[in-house]
């Protein structure tokens, strides 16, 4: 009996460590990456970049034992260093992005925050949008309208990858039809407001598959999203270059001026 008693407490505590080990393994060697950058060759960083990319992929591969929203927490903070690493990305590019994903959004499909980033992240930078609507089909299978909260905004991300990237209005509007759907069951003002202007797009592009109205709506969703700033220099000046305008008002909020309607 107190044999199996230390078996049980020890088990955790073991699994437990073999999983922290593995954070403290991709920590420093990410940071390595990080603290180099500024003398390190293209070389040297693409080499570093392949063998955080065998991490990933020996990430992908290991058991949870139970702990898999804590994994995908932890190649979140990876990514997140990686995605932030502005003077890397700039010589590397941002093709790691959808592999931080895989694993993230495998272990944890109801990680909200996740589909923002990887949106941005895999369609926007590393211009895998593919790649982006694929993760997200895959993880609203495990998701509800009501689980997690606020869900709705998955489909929302979908659907401007579809429209912005892929020009694929078609399935943006289905998108946009089921963020509204999801949104439009709770009661709330900001799900009401989703759920309201994604009918709106979704009616602007079964009217119009090239409404540059409905584009410019879609990159002020982008927009409002609390974006980086490189995020945000792009939408604007896809907006303008539709034909739009973006007026920030002092207290910081975007306002979205219109062509007229085609």
């Amino acid at each position: 009996m107190l044999l199996s008693s230390r078996k049980a407490i020890t088990t955790p505590v073991v699994i437990c460590a073999c999983i922290l080990g593995v954070g403290l393994i991709q920590f420093p060697e990410l940071q390595k990456l990080i603290n180099r950058k500024q003398s390190a060759s293209l070389e040297t960083l693409e080499k570093e970049i392949r063998s955080e990319n065998v991490r990933l992929k020996f990430l992908q591969k290991i058991p949870s034992f139970s702990y898999n929203n804590f994994i995908a927490d932890l190649v979140y903070l990876n990514f997140l260093q990686y995605f932030g690493d502005d003077e890397v990305r700039d010589k590397t590019g941002y093709s790691l992005s959808p592999e931080y994903f895989e694993i993230i959004l495998e272990r944890d499909p109801r990680f909200l925050a996740a589909y923002r980033s990887l949106s941005v992240s895999t369609s926007l930078y590393a211009a895998m949008p593919e790649r982006a609507i694929a993760l997200s089909e895959k993880g609203l299978k495990s998701l509800s309208p009501s689980v997690p909260d606020k869900s709705y905004y998955v489909w929302r991300y979908k659907g401007v990858d579809e429209l912005l990237f892929l020009g694929d209005a078609k399935a943006a509007q289905k998108s946009f039809v089921m963020a509204a759907n999801w949104a439009s069951k709770f009661s709330d003002a900001e799900s009401q407001m989703i759920a309201n202007t994604s009918q709106r797009t979704a009616e602007f592009l079964s009217r119009n598959p090239n409404s540059k109205y409905a584009q410019i709506a879609t990159w002020a969703i982008v927009l409002g999203n609390q974006v980086d700033e490189r995020t945000r220099t792009r939408a604007i000046r896809e907006i303008e270059a539709l034909g739009g305008k973006v007026i920030t008002t002092p207290e910081g909020i975007n306002k979205i001026i219109f062509p007229p309607k085609d």
